[in-house]
């Protein structure tokens, strides 16, 4: 089988930090720099994805005057970009590709269980992990 037939979520990190938009910003970045983390979801009350933060999402705010008040809500990109875990590696390798993007937040599939909930990230690492694999 091609790389870019497998499916994501024989790829991806499975398990996903999340936080709440109340969540503080010193919390966030305490949780990123503790579990090595290059990003966090912001979930709802339901479990549903209301967006992302990444360490440049950090970077960006540090010259605010209110840096300590901050929480995932003002800081978060609520643009998300995600993607099913069925989804082939090379369908996602081409929206990362085409929009510059590190990782994609892969969202449960519709009709199983709660749907539209963090089950795991795809970072472009994991798919370099994939191709050195390759023999």
């Amino acid at each position: 089988m091609k790389i870019a037939e497998k499916m994501i979520r024989d790829v991806m990190t499975r398990g996903v930090t999340t936080v709440t938009p109340d969540t503080h910003i010193k919390e966030i970045a305490e949780r990123m720099a503790n579990q090595c983390l290059s990003g966090v979801a912001v979930i709802g009350a339901q479990g549903d994805a209301l967006g992302f933060i990444s360490e440049m999402d950090l970077v960006k705010v540090l010259h605010k005057p209110d840096l300590k008040q901050l929480t995932a809500e003002d800081i978060m990109s609520s643009r998300l970009i995600a993607v099913a875990p069925d989804a082939p590696l090379g369908r996602a390798a081409k929206i990362m590709s085409d929009g510059h993007i590190h990782r994609l937040l892969i969202l449960s599939e519709k009709g199983v269980g709660a749907s539209q909930r963090p089950v795991g990230i795809l970072c472009t690492s994991d798919i370099v992990r994939e191709v050195s694999k390759a023999g």
